[in-house]
């Protein structure tokens, strides 16, 4: 009654089920409170086991408002094998429109493998991995940039010595056909998502869509064609089912992130200033912005410059900033 998870579908049963996952967390207002995450289960005999996601953070809305759709308007007879749908995976985070969840500020792509006992960051997480996850082929966990981060659009895979999974990942990522996807060195230990999809026995893929905690007609018509591509190139469709204007997908290029001098961080506390922008390529050395001193504006503003050369991933949307804080992330073409 205190720990675990509740799921009120049965995910043997054929058709196409809505319900609920069910976590118990007293809080002071409700001494037996469970927090609510949909889930969407469609099936139809035999064929592939595919898992959607979204919702690991809060404030990122391409994948939640494509899942919903996809909730709504899918059909059992609309597919063959096993479609799996988790909107809003940290339910607590989206309700408040935050990166992280407001109840024990947990990240949720850094709390896998979780635990069923522990708070309800860690409770999600173990569900996610030790219930949700296993008996599924592929996993799609869809992201982007959140409230103060703007990401180029792009696949990504976490690659490890398993020769034969990656080239299965990279593929999925050339399936989905987005103009880059990102080759992640992270280890199959890593609180992630994806490495918890490995453990998991599944390929898992993720895509970063956008950002700035809002959504365009170009960010949702990409995560819609993404999906799109996902299923029918899978054989789990024949069709469009989310009703976007399908284009040619392009061949993406596989890039990675090649550690700290890749990033480009605040020195200290003040105001930046971008000289650069998303999908710019930059030199070593390269003048990639500034930061101003508002409360001193006789001080010349510190001239920032990359430690590194290549793309421009990310870039930070606030300009008030902490020192550390990231400014920018750059992608190394592979």
């Amino acid at each position: 009654m205190h720990t675990g998870a509740h799921c009120d579908i049965d995910f043997d049963l054929e058709g196409k089920q809505v319900g609920h996952v069910s976590l118990p967390y007293s809080v002071d207002r409700s001494p037996f409170f469970q927090i609510k995450l949909p889930i969407c289960q469609i099936r139809n005999g035999d064929g592939p086991s595919i898992l959607l996601m979204a919702g690991v953070h809060g404030d990122e809305y391409e994948g939640k408002y494509a899942l919903n759709r996809a909730i709504s308007t899918i059909h059992a007879s609309d597919i063959r094998g096993r479609l799996t749908i988790f909107p809003m995976s940290n339910g607590p985070a989206v309700l408040a429109g935050r990166r992280c969840s407001p109840f024990d500020g947990g990240n949720l792509n850094r709390a896998f493998p979780g635990d069923a006992t522990g708070g309800p960051t860690l409770r999600i997480a173990h569900f996610i991995e030790n219930t949700l996850m296993p008996g599924h082929d592929i996993i799609f966990d869809l992201h982007s940039g959140g409230t103060s981060m703007e990401f180029i659009q792009c696949g990504l895979c976490e690659v490890n010595s398993d020769a034969k999974w990656v080239q299965k990942a990279m593929d999925l990522l050339k399936m989905i056909g987005l103009d880059y996807s990102l080759l992640a060195d992270n280890g199959v230990a890593s609180p992630t998502s994806l490495a918890a999809a490995y453990r998991a026995g599944a390929v898992g893929i993720s895509a970063e869509l956008g950002g700035g905690a809002t959504v365009t007609p170009s960010t949702m018509n990409a995560t819609m064609m993404a999906l799109d591509r996902l299923l029918t190139g899978c054989g789990m469709t024949m069709k469009s089912l989310l009703g976007n204007q399908q284009e040619t997908s392009r061949e993406t290029q596989f890039v990675r992130q090649a550690g700290q001098d890749h990033f480009v961080f605040a020195p200290r506390r003040g105001w930046y200033e971008p000289a650069v922008s998303l999908g710019e390529t930059v030199e070593d050395g390269q003048l990639v912005g500034w930061l101003h001193d508002l409360e001193s504006p006789e001080v010349k503003p510190v001239e920032l410059f990359s430690s590194g050369a290549g793309i421009v991933a990310a870039r930070r949307l606030h300009a008030h900033v902490e020192g550390g804080d990231s400014l920018f992330t750059l992608f190394e073409v592979d």
